[in-house]
């Protein structure tokens, strides 16, 4: 295995985005105009450029930006799965209705704040805002799916019928005509917090990603990966771990992570020996921690930073050490599954050296040091991920196999379009359920609800939002359950008096879990289709290997230390102490102690008993877990002992 060996870019052909259809012919130049006018528009945006002379108000430049990616959706998305050819015109119609609609409210931004139009429109106003309220509606029905629709249509129509509903459920009523205004007009709902956030900093980021596989990025973080770990005892697994985590740190796409490095790491993982399910479960895993791994996580933290209220840097921060953690756990388990069944790594002669891979990545790893040098030292978070993926543009041009042609321009504006259009889709349809609590002002009055029906009992509220996080993530995108929990569940969870930041990354975390949890598990499905194992046991398979993800939340809830919040002392102190424990805790699983090796069902439970009294957040309940690990270990190592004199 070397650099090369994936071939390249002219050899491969090109992928569709996850989730579309690939445009052919004037549809397929149309998305890349769109696409191409999306990117100028938000460049000129974000560096004030003023092209033309054209500088949009903020307002002005959502509708612009809806316009032209929500038209993108409809031109790459089919009306339904395996839509006939003629079902392009409806799509042509729908995608210039979006231009008309959202253009022409970008062009009347001014008017609309200035002469409140969210309170009293011109009827032109009213009937372009009904068109965009549907043609959002039907966009996040292609994108989303439809439980993600009935979401929006159920809170989205909250503002009919809110002054009907009982008890804490009562809210502000709206007519017809009203609630449109509000939803289209206003500042709430479809250009809220969410598109504001996709406007502000996740399309440089998206352009960052797709940058970084165009150019083949992918290829050199997976040599890298075999180069570090590959001759290791179970070397593939332990280069999937690194590599897919490398790798979606940067993409912040889980499905799109595991296509890109999966067919590479699945069957090299089985050439040694790991089973099929057991192979895509890694990769599942390691591809859905990725969007937990600054320094670019996904978009959902972007949503969160503005929710908080604080810069994105301190998500990144904050994110750091879980996230850590969770790779370290995945890493323990593969390397005692390797040392149980005697799995070997890969021979050298197939393992790339370091130093050459490291001379010709340079490109990559000067641009990650300028977007975290930005994004960090500067605190210029919305410009960082345009300077890393100019400085990756022409840093990857002096290789003929990495540098930016005709054609990879072309899959390069596809594929940003494509991203940035089921983005807005997404998120213009939340907006609505943001909208719709916010306008009938029933999401304080639900917080406050929950918080007293839970009478304080913070253990029980942490368990309900983790059940709720978990079954929303089943139906909904994980920013999509993120927005709707962060609204209703999280200004209880802070009133009840834990750590703001913690809350929030709870949420996150639990709704994350659906990727790698039955019955839904797509993470899991997905790698499963690459290595050609039985879907659902592929899922229990990364339930199981993820465990980690489950627990530390509520690790972190309350004990802040874990996500960068305490003293120096007490912030090693409790990632020392939390180590030991995941470390214990896989242990157990695997059956396998470090030291000790192969270890029978009782030791196994006593030493997964030990490794949760370590995670409690008590010194007693520290040292006696530390005692039980100590005791298993040294009952399994005398006991060996002894069958090995006796055999003697």
């Amino acid at each position: 295995m070397t650099d090369d060996s994936a071939g390249t870019a002219e050899e491969r052909p090109p992928k569709a985005p996850v989730g579309s259809t690939e445009p052919a012919g004037a549809v397929r130049w149309l998305v890349l105009a769109l696409g191409a006018a999306g990117v100028a528009l938000a460049v000129n945006q974000q560096f004030l450029l003023g092209l033309f002379g054209f500088q949009p108000l903020g307002n002005a430049y959502l509708y612009y930006l809806i316009a032209i990616f929500l038209a993108v959706t409809f031109l790459v998305l089919p009306l339904w799965s395996g839509a006939p050819r003629w079902t392009v015109w409806p799509n042509l119609v729908l995608a210039a209705l979006a231009l008309v609609s959202a253009g022409w409210l970008g062009n009347h931004g001014l008017d609309i704040i200035q002469r409140g139009w969210e309170y009293d429109a011109p009827p032109t106003a009213d009937v372009m805002a009904g068109i965009l309220i549907v043609l959002v509606l039907e966009g996040v029905r292609r994108a989303g799916g439809p439980i993600l629709l009935a979401t929006a249509l159920l809170f989205g129509t909250f503002p009919l019928y809110a002054g009907h509903m009982p008890g804490f459920l009562w809210g502000t009523q709206f007519g017809p005509v009203e609630t449109v205004r509000a939803h289209v007009l206003g500042v709430e709902s479809i250009i809220g917090i969410p598109m504001q956030v996709v406007a502000e900093l996740v399309i440089g980021f998206v352009i960052f990603g797709s940058v970084l596989v165009t150019t083949r990025g992918s290829d050199f973080f997976m040599a890298l990966a075999a180069a570090l770990m590959g001759h290791t005892r179970g070397g593939p697994a332990k280069v999937a771990v690194l590599g897919s985590g490398i790798l979606g740190s940067l993409s912040g796409s889980v499905i799109s992570n595991i296509l890109t490095s999966g067919p590479f790491s699945i069957p090299t993982m089985r050439k040694v020996g790991y089973p099929a399910g057991y192979a895509a479960a890694i990769e599942a895993c390691a591809s859905t921690g990725a969007t937990l791994m600054p320094p670019v996580m996904g978009t959902v933290a972007f949503v969160m930073a503005s929710f908080l209220g604080v810069p994105y840097g301190t998500i990144v921060i904050a994110a750091l050490i879980p996230a850590l953690l969770f790779y370290a756990a995945l890493l323990f388990q593969v390397d005692m599954f390797a040392a149980r069944r005697g799995l070997e790594g890969l021979p050298r002669s197939e393992i790339p050296r370091v130093w050459p891979i490291l001379l010709r990545g340079w490109p990559y790893l000067l641009s990650l040091a300028v977007l975290i040098f930005v994004l960090m030292g500067l605190r210029l978070e919305s410009r960082s991920p345009y300077y890393a993926s100019a400085v990756m543009l022409v840093a990857t041009a002096f290789r003929k196999e990495t540098r930016l042609t005709l054609a990879r321009a072309n899959d390069l504006l596809l594929d940003i379009a494509v991203n940035v259009g089921k983005l807005v889709a997404i998120l213009a349809g939340i907006g609505l359920v943001v909208g719709g609590l916010s306008y009938t002002g029933v999401a304080g009055a639900f917080s406050r609800e929950l918080l007293l029906h839970a009478g304080g009992n913070i253990p029980l509220m942490l368990l309900a939002g983790a059940v709720t996080s978990f079954v929303l993530g089943m139906g909904m995108t994980v920013t999509a359950c993120y927005i709707f929990l962060s609204i209703l569940l999280a200004p209880a969870l802070i009133q009840a008096g834990l750590n703001p930041l913690a809350s929030h990354l709870f949420i996150l975390y639990w709704g994350m879990l659906s990727y790698i949890t039955p019955p839904v598990a797509l993470a899991a499905i997905t790698a499963a289709n690459i290595a050609g194992s039985r879907p659902i046991e592929t899922g229990f398979r990364a339930m199981r290997l993820g465990l980690p993800l489950f627990v530390l939340p509520f690790i972190f809830v309350y004990d802040p230390a874990l996500i960068m919040e305490g003293t120096a002392l007490q912030i090693v102190e409790r990632v020392g102490l939390t180590l030991i424990a995941i470390w214990a805790i896989t242990a157990a699983f695997e059956g396998w102690i470090y030291g000790v090796g192969t270890v029978g069902v009782v030791s196994r439970v006593v030493f997964a008993a030990g490794g949760v009294l370590i995670i409690l957040p008590e010194l007693l309940t520290s040292i006696a877990g530390a005692g039980v690990l100590v005791a298993v270990a040294a009952f399994n190592l005398l006991r060996r002992g002894r069958r090995s004199a006796s055999k003697a």
